[in-house]
């Protein structure tokens, strides 16, 4: 059985071959904003697992020909700051709008997870959820900033920060599942592959 996972991230795909797995990536073309404007009250949670969840299937699809049995994990990232649902900036001045609000503050790293088991080129069952990380974020300097921006990390990233990279410096600390934080909750993943009756320890490559 293969695992795929329906994700561009470079950081997801590293956590996942850190656990011992060697993931097959293949990338979706969901239209994020449009989906999301299908459903305008839907609650954050609900809105990254819906994202995950389409991510998801639309990847099922393209490669039950080539991987016809397999398990696809589907994610999707943003960070809630009072209230607002935010992803990834794109441009330097949205990131640093959103740093300047958020510095010395905490938001809640959201991520939505999809899974499905394909059996015979056929999807057979699926699962989702989600996970919540509280992230308390320090106070840069403007100096400190203007380097962070200049990076260009910030613009790719939900919630212009990483974790695992130059973002780490300027992270105080966390509450919950670190791995969330940087794309997709390994604990959240056991489970859900525990409902569709796959142990973990079966898409292992290596120990």
């Amino acid at each position: 059985m293969r695992l795929v996972l329906a994700s561009a991230s470079p950081a997801r795909l590293g956590v996942l071959r850190a656990a011992g797995t060697d993931p097959v990536v293949e990338v979706s073309d969901v239209d994020e904003d449009a989906l999301l404007a299908a459903h305008p009250d839907a609650d954050p949670a609900r809105k990254v697992t819906l994202l995950a969840a389409a991510k998801a299937a639309a990847v099922a699809g393209r490669v039950a020909g080539d991987h016809p049995d397999a398990v696809v994990i589907g994610c999707d990232s943003m960070l809630l700051v009072d209230g607002e649902l935010v992803g990834k900036p794109g441009d330097a001045d949205t990131a640093r709008r959103r740093w300047k609000s958020m510095a010395g503050r905490t938001g809640e790293l959201l991520t939505g997870h999809a899974v499905l088991l394909l059996s015979g080129g056929a999807v057979v069952q699926e699962t989702e959820g989600h996970a919540g990380t509280g992230v308390r974020f320090a106070e840069p300097t403007g100096a400190e900033l203007d380097a962070y921006l200049g990076t260009g990390e910030p613009l790719r990233v939900a919630g212009a920060f990483t974790l695992d990279g130059f973002g780490g410096w300027f992270v105080e600390g966390i509450d919950g599942d670190p791995s969330n934080v940087i794309g997709i909750s390994l604990p959240l993943v056991r489970r859900l592959l525990g409902d569709l009756g796959v142990s973990v320890v079966d898409l292992w490559t290596r120990s």
